[in-house]
């Protein structure tokens, strides 16, 4: 079967290519993947792969049954949303939409998954099981096209008994795979204060009450309350990106608006640093004779890899491309949506090399350089069905 799926996965290579070049060039941002969807759709539809589309709009869920389909199911997931960045790379394939990108790679994902349909479905007779495919829309806004999907039911009927996800890495050479089991990812929610105070002249802050001033005292203050009243060990993040007030240099505001992220490994600490943020702004402002408004919208939970599954994941990996090329990964703080599944079933949520011998490609996600050896999605579809056909076993 490893051989079987190498080849195809060889074999399926400039198909899928192809396919990232379309995807890539024709980016489209969050909720709104209308085209996307409609291309992936096409493609199951002309490879006579059994899908629903249209859910939570955009989404689509494909299942391949193989023998005795009811023995066990198996989840697969990738994303269809762009980002908001305009590219800066001169390829063949960029993007013919302005100011949108497939900058985090789910151009990459989404393709990959579909070499790896293409895959399964022709091996279907010769593995046990059902695998459900799961294109997302929304990974990169909030509330997180994942939890949509959740709402919507594709963790039902069957209800697959784990699921897998893989995403673009442009620190490590494609070919090689990385992995971390446990707590991996952080959570990850914003921050929106507002502050409003009392304007005036500049020259007589005595008759005013400055947010500006106020808003300096919470933006240090709060960094003491995360440090302080949290558990050392338990990484935290908080951080403030955006602070808007004021038009002239001899005008006090009437009020300041800011915004942040928080993020954290920890789902108790999570929310009582929610309460803690909103307490000690309040009170601040209050002392002060200003009032605060805080808004903690909850985002995307905290991304917990099972041990055990990623354990046997990395075995896998290990099979597909040899014990030297996967690697122990270091915990992030950045977010990621497919942490809405890991909190439902078993999920391993691993990384694949995309740049170039490690000298090229090595933009960031997130960057309008970003880009990828496209070799690496030959690893990356062979890698989905392998590990596909094995945790059916």
């Amino acid at each position: 079967m490893l051989h079987k799926i190498r080849e195809k996965a060889q074999q399926y290579f400039p198909d899928v290519q192809a396919i990232r070049h379309h995807i890539h060039a024709n980016p489209e941002l969050s909720f709104i993947e209308y085209n996307t969807s409609k291309y992936v759709s096409g493609k199951l539809t002309e490879w006579n792969i059994a899908h629903e589309a249209g859910i939570a709009d955009t989404g689509i869920v494909a299942i391949i049954k193989g023998k005795n389909p009811e023995k066990k199911c198996i989840a697969l997931r990738a994303e269809l949303d762009a980002l908001p960045i305009k590219e800066a790379n001169e390829v063949p394939y960029k993007s013919k939409n302005a100011g949108v990108m497939h900058a985090c790679g789910h151009d990459v994902h989404a393709s990959c998954l579909l070499g790896a349909a293409r895959i399964l479905y022709d091996l279907k007779d010769e593995w046990e099981g059902t695998i459900k495919l799961i294109w997302q829309p929304g990974e990169e806004k909030h509330p997180g096209g994942a939890s949509l999907m959740i709402k919507a039911g594709v963790l039902e009927n069957p209800k697959p008994e784990a699921i897998f996800a893989l995403h673009v890495y442009p620190h490590l050479p494609s070919g090689q795979t990385g992995f971390r089991a446990g707590q991996y990812m952080a959570s990850a929610d914003e921050v929106y204060i507002t502050i409003e105070g009392k304007g005036g002249h500049a020259a007589l802050p005595h008759q005013t009450i400055d947010p500006i001033a106020i808003s300096a005292l919470v933006i240090t203050g709060l960094q003491q309350v995360i440090s302080r009243k949290g558990n050392p060990l338990i990484p935290s993040v908080l951080t403030f990106g955006s602070i808007q007030a004021g038009f002239a240099t001899n005008v006090i505001p009437d009020k300041v608006e800011i915004l942040g992220t928080f993020r954290t490994m920890n789902e108790k600490w999570r929310y009582e640093a929610h309460q803690w943020i909103k307490d000690f702004t309040e009170q601040t402002c209050a002392a002060y004779g200003a009032k605060a408004t805080v808004e903690i919208p909850v985002g995307y939970p905290s991304l917990f890899n099972d041990p055990a599954l990623t354990a046997k994941a990395e075995n896998w990996a290990k099979e597909f491309v040899g014990n030297e090329n996967v690697h122990m990964l270091d915990m992030r703080m950045a977010g990621e949506d497919f942490s809405f599944y890991t909190h439902e079933v078993p999920g391993c949520f691993f990384r694949i090399g995309t740049s170039k011998a490690g000298k090229e490609f090595l933009a960031p996600v997130h960057n309008a350089h970003f880009d990828i050896d496209e070799q690496a999605m030959e690893t990356g579809m062979g890698i989905m069905a392998w590990m596909g056909v094995n945790a059916l076993q």
